[in-house]
């Protein structure tokens, strides 16, 4: 990140650089704009959306929920140290963001392998189309991120000196936005209907 001759950071250089804050705004309007298409389309039938919505495993996803904020708060903890230089528990911080981030996959493969043995698939009605959708491709960012985070240990572990404080910035904000997506479904999908 570029540096003013105070030592400021460039407020107009974001963590990452403007591509990845473009990518990241992208998502959001993407996952947002789905959301409103479901919400109006909710409008039109509202029993098929609400007994749907009961069919969901609130607890599950609550739990979800918690473990990802908590993944959040290491991944902050992690960059925090990073930029320190204290490496070693930048790493420690990171191996437990992969460790919930892991979880969190892990408990969402549960309820949809649940899902899809009671026959409740994209096709089952509008509601879970939705969900499949929007649960699904949130599930693949998680996966996308928890490769780009562990790629970032095996740097680290290799030589944690010439990992570019850039990069880590940029894997931080894009497993931020798989926290902040997750925050905006949770309660659309499992709570609003």
């Amino acid at each position: 990140m570029e540096e003013n001759k105070l030592g400021y950071k460039n407020i107009y250089y974001p963590p990452g650089g403007i591509l990845l804050l473009i990518i990241i705004l992208l998502e959001l309007i993407t996952f947002g704009l789905t959301l409103v298409a479901m919400v109006i389309i909710s409008k039109s039938n509202v029993e098929l959306f609400h007994t749907s919505k009961m069919m969901l495993n609130t607890t599950l996803g609550s739990i979800n929920t918690i473990v990802l904020l908590t993944s959040g708060f290491l991944m902050a903890q992690s960059t925090h140290y990073f930029k320190l230089k204290n490496f070693d528990k930048s790493s420690f911080y990171l191996k437990l963001v992969l460790l919930t981030g892991t979880l969190f996959c892990i408990i969402k493969s549960y309820e949809f392998y649940h899902k899809s043995i009671a026959g409740i698939t994209l096709e089952y009605n509008t509601f879970f189309t939705f969900y499949w959708l929007l649960t699904g491709f949130h599930f693949v960012h998680v996966l996308v991120g928890l490769v780009i985070l562990f790629i970032m240990l095996l740097s680290m572990k290799k030589n944690s000196s010439a990992v570019k404080e850039e990069d880590f910035e940029a894997s931080s904000a894009f497993w931020h936005m798989c926290d902040l997506i997750w925050l905006i479904l949770f309660p659309v999908i499992y709570l609003i209907f």
